[in-house]
């Protein structure tokens, strides 16, 4: 059963308790064999392993999750064309990435999942494309609207595949955030904005009270947060986004190891605990997840959490 054809709006059912978004997309492709080595990460999978993405939503959903976030996060027009991929290839594989997902919620609905599913297409930030590591630095020496030029475009092609939401997302920069809200007025697609942060300051060292009020009153925001974080980071960030802009908050956390931009590997241990999710929800999450190295296990494990408060 997807949300296409079913109440409520993802809205309305962060308005009424708590939903929960998937894990991570690449650690899901990883253990299934998937080499994601180059540069367009698992948007590569898109062209030549659709199916692969999938079974990855798939995968999610029948662990507990109520929300899949497309493959998009590092699809982008300039990030193919480097890879010789033309604009109308490249703007097919985008609006494949909420079908795939979309294809995924409805094979859950014939395996028993009868509770609403959502597709949120993820817009991932400008550092995505870069793929160096920017995305956990901002501050790319672009203007906001030369961002808002690269993120329209593309948003474009992804609301007209039918998502339920936009989750806009491991934002590191409070200007791009401001970049972001101004491409998705308009759309018909609500979103949620969610920052990567270090501390209480986005990575690019803005306090998170500035970068939270930006979505304070923009209708199209149905929820803000922080993802790609360490799991610590949550409950102090989910405070201030649920005090500074009074709506629904969304986290979703890696599992706490650093990401080696220059080896493309993750070092460290995992600090993701579900333990943690009653401190989050009391502290305004309503959206909760998982983000890097946060697979169907710990998503279970966060709904039952969740079912247990």
């Amino acid at each position: 059963m997807t949300s296409s054809n079913t109440s409520p709006s993802l809205a309305d059912a962060l308005a009424d308790g708590t939903v929960v978004l998937d894990g991570g997309m690449s650690n899901q492709l990883e253990s299934a064999g998937h080499d994601l080595s180059d540069e367009l990460w698992s948007a590569r999978l898109l062209a030549e392993q659709p199916d692969a993405v999938t079974e990855a939503h798939l995968a999610y959903f029948l662990a507990g999750a109520d929300v899949a976030i497309t493959a998009s996060y590092q699809a982008t027009f300039e990030g193919f064309a480097r890879r010789g991929i033309g604009h109308d290839e490249a703007a097919r594989l985008l609006a494949r990435s909420v079908d795939l997902a979309r294809t995924a919620a409805r094979q859950a609905g014939d395996a028993g999942v009868a509770r609403p599913l959502w597709v949120a297409a993820s817009v991932g930030p400008y550092g995505a494309m870069l793929a160096d590591g920017a995305e956990y630095r901002g501050r790319y020496g672009l203007s906001v609207d030369e961002l808002e030029r690269f993120h329209r475009p593309r948003m474009e092609v992804l609301a007209g595949a039918g998502p339920d939401a936009f989750a806009l997302e491991t934002v590191p920069d409070a200007d791009e955030g401001v970049a972001l809200l101004q491409a998705v007025r308009g759309l018909g697609v609500p979103a949620w904005l969610s920052y990567t942060v270090d501390g209480v300051h986005t990575r690019a060292g803005q306090p998170l009270e500035e970068a939270f009020a930006l979505a304070a009153e923009v209708d199209e925001v149905i929820a803000v947060g922080v993802n790609c974080c360490a799991p610590g980071d949550v409950e102090p960030a989910t405070e201030i986004a649920a005090r500074v802009t009074g709506k629904p908050v969304v986290v979703y956390p890696n599992s706490g190891e650093a990401w080696d931009a220059e080896a493309r590997a993750w070092t460290g241990r995992s600090r993701f605990a579900p333990a943690q999710v009653k401190a989050w929800r009391d502290a305004g999450a309503r959206l909760i997840g998982g983000c890097c190295r946060v697979g169907p296990e710990a998503i279970a494990s966060i709904r039952q959490a969740l079912a247990a408060i």
